[in-house]
């Protein structure tokens, strides 16, 4: 499984070096043949973690008022002390050092796939994930509140319930809600009957349609079903195959394609029609979705 994992991350990688230099930590032992997979664009850093998810084991860059940028730090703890995580919780400071920016520690456990903002002071947080006491026992919602409003600048914060225990993030955002732009939420329905997230992503667009942001604006929701099917060489119970899971740069947005053509034709489509000046490049991340998680949870932004 690992060969296939690692071309896929290689591919997203490649991808976006067409758009904007990339960076990739990488343990001794896989350095070769991420340098064998990856193009010049990629700058690899040798630095040993445990798992390849950067949206949570990396730092939430930030910048304040003055311009000034600084890495915040949540505490990285294996998604609730789920799995191994001593090398992946050096991830933050490693990643804050090598942009030469201070780190600021939180007062919380969490993940940035568990924080989803719109840069103009609102954010879209599961309870699932944030107020889980395998992260923080005791902490309440006004609680975390405080706190994020103060490391993230956040005005309003639009709580979704999520769905703790039925995949490894406890129900992160960013396979829920996305915002595309300000004002412009894309939001995942999950059509299988079956799905342990058949009733909640429908829960999510309730409370998302009479919700407002930071500025008092209605959001306009654009749904993004998921496929129907999935190719069978990577099927499996923890597959996850959602569209909600892109990354946008200033100039592409990277999508997975799950071989469901008309899905994937359709969340390609919709993600078009708000984007018209970007390119919307589709990816097979199967092998990356087979453990659970999709482009964004492989990569974390860093501001110029």
């Amino acid at each position: 499984m690992r060969q296939p994992v690692q071309q896929a991350l290689a591919r997203i990688a490649n991808a976006i070096s067409v758009y904007e230099p990339v960076k990739m930590l990488v343990g001794a032992d896989d350095f070769a043949t991420a340098r064998q997979l990856c193009g010049s664009n990629v700058q690899l850093i040798q630095h040993e973690i445990d798992d390849l998810w950067m949206r949570d084991t990396g730092c939430v860059f930030v910048r304040n008022a003055r311009g000034e940028r600084a890495a915040v730090s949540f505490n990285f703890n294996g998604w609730g002390n789920k799995q191994p995580h001593a090398r992946d919780a050096t991830v933050a400071a490693r990643m804050a050092e090598l942009s030469g920016v201070p780190l600021l520690r939180s007062k919380l456990v969490m993940e940035g796939g568990g924080i989803e903002v719109d840069g103009e002071g609102t954010a879209i947080i599961t309870e699932s994930c944030v107020l889980n006491a395998n992260r923080n026992p005791g902490v309440s919602k006004a609680d975390a509140e405080v706190e994020l409003k103060r490391l993230l600048g956040l005005e309003k914060i639009i709580w979704l319930p999520g769905i703790a225990n039925r995949d490894i993030t406890d129900g992160h955002t960013d396979f829920y809600a996305r915002f595309i732009k300000p004002g412009v939420i894309v939001a995942a329905l999950e059509k299988e009957e079956s799905s342990f997230d058949h009733a909640v992503t429908r829960r999510h667009l309730e409370l998302l349609r009479t919700a407002t942001d930071a500025r008092g604006r209605a959001l306009q929701i654009v749904v993004l079903e998921t496929p129907g099917k999935v190719r069978p060489e990577f099927a499996r119970k923890d597959f996850a195959a959602g569209y909600v899971n892109f990354l946008i740069t200033d100039k592409a947005l990277f999508l997975p394609e799950f071989g469901d053509a008309v899905a994937d034709q359709a969340a390609r489509n919709a993600l078009a029609a708000q984007l018209p000046s970007h390119q919307i490049v589709q990816l097979n991340i199967d092998a990356i979705a087979a453990g659970g998680g999709g482009i964004h949870c492989t990569t974390q932004q860093e501001p110029v």
